[in-house]
């Protein structure tokens, strides 16, 4: 029993110091892993520097952006399933950055806990410095925050911050955008970061045995497939942007085809998606079946296959579509830019994504 003038510590708050200078000293080889021009990536100092004449820029327009992973987390925290979402984290923050036509050059994290348990801290972090070396950027600093009280028992929460450069004059803000021009659609890795609100609730309401081999994919479990991380896109799009042959780009996140593609396009011009054009992957059909989602919902709810989406001159198009080919991506011609009310119609015909007959779904910017 506490005497009346026993003093505390901070450990007896739930606070260990130790701990997080044990993560700092476990993290460092991945933290110096991602070092690339411009940034060492070594972690100590109050802050990250990055030096943008080192990374070859002349007069760089600097890009920032930050995000999270959202309830993807909860999948992860109650399969034990830590060693992937830190990509999730890095790649929403810098498929936002690419899209500007910038090239991510640092991030940081935030991870927030009530106690810190290092296996899975460090779990993250080496999913963040995994998705750091897939983009190209330095992981030059964080922040971990144990706060007992503040988080269920096992709990954690992430943020990502990430900072692009583009040459001033080489930005991406869909000024170039005009009818006539061809939609490109690479596809995505599967549901990415979007969505899981729906997603955990039909696995609540359907029972699923996330353990068990996937009705689709046997050779995985459900949770796999459900847990695979966002696709990272930038290095097949840097070298495309800098060199003209791209108009703009949306990346397919909340609010999906329908109301991401219109954010890029300028007044006057208006794009039509042919859901047609490309088959909906075996795990989107089992999520339209499973909680009968109409195809008009699909379309502003998940990616439904294509995780980003390219305006580009009729004649790049083929071209381009070898050169992400040769790239590893998967690439469709899934419409065209017309004249209209700034906006997008996904439009599919009877049996495509499960529909009963024609159906169409329209979203003004």
């Amino acid at each position: 029993m506490r005497g009346k003038n026993s003093p505390y510590t901070y450990e007896e708050a739930g606070v260990s110091i130790e701990a997080g200078n044990a993560l700092v000293r476990a993290i460092g080889p991945l933290v110096k892993a991602t070092a690339r021009p411009g940034a060492d990536s070594e972690l100590g100092g109050f802050g990250g520097f990055f030096d943008p004449k080192a990374a070859g820029y002349t007069d760089p327009l600097l890009v920032a952006a930050n995000d999270g992973v959202g309830t993807k987390l909860k999948l992860a925290i109650d399969h034990d399933r830590h060693d992937t979402v830190g990509i999730d984290l890095v790649a929403m923050c810098v498929n936002d950055l690419i899209v500007q036509g910038a090239e991510p050059l640092f991030f940081l994290d935030y991870f927030a806990t009530g106690k810190l348990e290092n296996g899975v801290a460090e779990r993250v972090v080496a999913g963040i410095a995994e998705g750091c070396k897939q983009a190209g950027c330095a992981l030059i600093g964080g922040e971990t925050a144990e706060m007992p009280g503040m988080y269920a028992e096992g709990d954690y929460d992430l943020a990502g911050f990430c900072v692009g450069a583009v040459e001033r004059g080489e930005q991406l803000t869909g000024e170039r955008v005009r009818p006539g021009q061809v939609l490109l659609g690479l596809a995505s890795s599967g549901v990415h970061s979007n969505g899981y609100s729906l997603v955990r609730r039909l696995a609540s309401d359907k029972g699923w045995k996330l353990d068990r081999p996937a009705p689709f994919e046997p050779e995985r479990t459900l949770v796999e497939a459900l847990i695979e991380p966002t696709r990272i896109y930038v290095k097949s799009l840097l070298e495309p942007i800098r060199a003209g042959r791209i108009a703009a780009l949306a990346h397919i996140t909340g609010g999906g085809l329908l109301e991401n593609i219109p954010r890029v396009l300028p007044e006057g011009a208006h794009a039509v998606v042919d859901a047609d054009a490309w088959e909906q992957p075996a795990l989107m059909r089992f999520l339209q079946t499973e909680g009968h989602i109409e195809p008009a919902e699909m379309a502003r709810t998940f990616n439904c296959g294509i995780g980003m989406v390219l305006a580009v001159e009729p004649d790049e198009a083929d071209a381009l579509a070898r050169d992400f080919a040769a790239a590893g991506e998967t690439v469709h011609r899934v419409g065209t830019i017309g004249e209209g009310e700034r906006g997008c119609t996904v439009h599919g015909s009877r049996g495509a994504w499960g529909a009963e007959e024609g159906w169409e779904a329209v979203h003004h910017a």
